[in-house]
């Protein structure tokens, strides 16, 4: 059945693919009317692609009813089925990617890849196997290259498609050295009437893109990576998209995790925080969003934050530790201790009187009480607590702060459990205090 040969009058000159709907032009040439109808409906093509002679614009050609009867017949014949072989489809896509080269067929070529690849997931693992990552890849290089847009849209919906494994990655990487900077082009290309949705769609797939390389790359990529490229990837965020809710949060996501995977490197975490990542991260974290989104905005800040210029960037927004603050206890185990390492920084390294007194105000030392109550003594987030509260027991422990009524109803086992804390005499009360009172802002001006 693989080797079947499929009469050469039936193929469409060109999709190359099985005609189902022949008609006949004035050139005397046949071809599927939906693919004759995009050659001419894309760019000035009024010449016939087969004898290059002159064709008017048609909206109405002249059906091939005897070629579309032969085919049917041949169909049901029981020679095809009607989902294509495999051998058949990896001939077309070889045929289509060879076409790539003919610039009059080019476009047309891109759109019935595009079709293959949205049809079934066997046809594009057999479009990987024909090469077709390779090509694509070629071509968003040289759309870069070149500044110009004409089929980056399908070139980049075929890759989406078909995405890549970690031996694809490397092997592009060591060809294409310039698809890095090729997908941040995408991501930078400017808005307008026209383009605004195809330009949405081309980022949303630029940015998979580079997640999955990020994912596969090797640590020679993550040296390479330059300033243009951690500006391009904050400005995205900056500018994130806001019209199609589930689209934007699923390319925020990717970004994000472009981010976690690039900022292991310290080089370019100060790469990142030049740009304004803190900042903004803050500034996402402040609209509320979903779990898998905060715990790696979380991931990423503790790299970030490690750095002195990173975490003067998180004091410097107004609201850098009040937000730091109100995710604790609030998303997930991991945002905690995500969260409590934040602080830990903070007040280790960045712990001036007036950083340790906006802690207060804003309630950051309650939620480190609290950690105390749900956590096992073992824990890492209640260990992490305690460390901090002792770090800064002579600042916290003569806050005016806090409400001295609550701090009379202390109870025996509100003091039993924090034993662990009596012998520095110092956060009993206050803590039994945030545990009667049963909410996190205790202290408030």
């Amino acid at each position: 059945m693989d080797d079947l040969e499929i009469p050469h009058h039936f193929i469409c000159p060109i999709s190359l693919q099985i005609m189902k709907d022949p008609v006949t032009v004035t050139t005397g040439i046949t071809y599927d009317r939906d693919s004759i109808q995009r050659w001419q409906s894309h760019g000035q093509n009024n010449t016939c692609p087969v004898t290059k002679q002159p064709l008017p614009i048609q909206t109405d050609f002249t059906p091939n009813h005897n070629l579309r009867r032969l085919i049917q017949s041949w169909r049901a014949s029981d020679q095809l089925p009607t989902t294509q072989s495999s051998f058949q489809t990896k001939v077309i896509a070889g045929n289509l990617i060879k076409n790539l080269n003919l610039p009059d067929l080019k476009l047309t070529s891109l759109k019935s890849l595009e079709d293959l690849a949205s049809e079934s997931e066997a046809n594009r693992v057999w479009l990987k196997e024909v090469g077709v990552v390779r090509a694509m890849i070629s071509l968003v290089v040289s759309c870069y290259q070149d500044c110009t847009r004409v089929g980056l849209k399908e070139t980049l919906n075929v890759l989406y498609l078909v995405r890549f494994t970690s031996d694809d990655t490397h092997a592009i990487l060591s060809k294409h050295d310039r698809i890095i900077s090729s997908l941040t082009w995408v991501l930078n290309l400017d808005h307008d009437d026209a383009f605004d949705d195809t330009n949405t769609n081309m980022k949303s797939h630029a940015i998979v893109l580079l997640k999955d390389i990020m994912h596969n790359a090797k640590s020679l990529v993550f040296e390479r990576l330059n300033r243009d490229f951690f500006n391009t990837i904050v400005r995205v965020l900056r500018h994130r998209e806001t019209n199609n809710l589930e689209r934007g949060i699923n390319s925020i996501k990717d970004l994000l995790h472009v981010m976690l995977t690039t900022c292991t490197w310290p080089r370019n975490c100060s790469m990142m925080i030049d740009s304004g990542a803190v900042f903004e991260l803050v500034e996402l974290e402040l609209g509320s969003p979903e779990k898998g989104i905060t715990e790696v905005v979380m991931g990423v800040l503790v790299h970030l934050c490690s750095s002195a210029d990173g975490r003067a960037q998180l004091l410097g927004h107004a609201a850098g530790i009040a937000m730091i603050t109100k995710r604790i206890t609030k998303v997930s185990q991991k945002v905690d201790e995500r969260a409590l390492m934040i602080v830990s920084l903070l007040s280790k390294f960045s712990g001036t009187d007036g950083v340790l007194k906006e802690m207060m105000r804003v309630g950051t030392v309650e939620k480190l009480c609290m950690v105390l109550q749900v956590n096992g003594i073992h824990s890492y987030p209640r260990e992490k607590a305690r460390e901090i509260l002792k770090r800064h027991s002579n600042v916290w422990k003569d806050s005016t702060c806090l409400d001295l009524t609550l701090l009379t109803m202390t109870r025996g086992k509100e003091i039993s459990a924090f034993e662990g804390v009596v012998e520095h005499g110092l956060f009993l009360d206050m803590t039994a205090a945030v545990i009667i009172a049963g909410k996190d802002d205790v202290c408030e001006e």
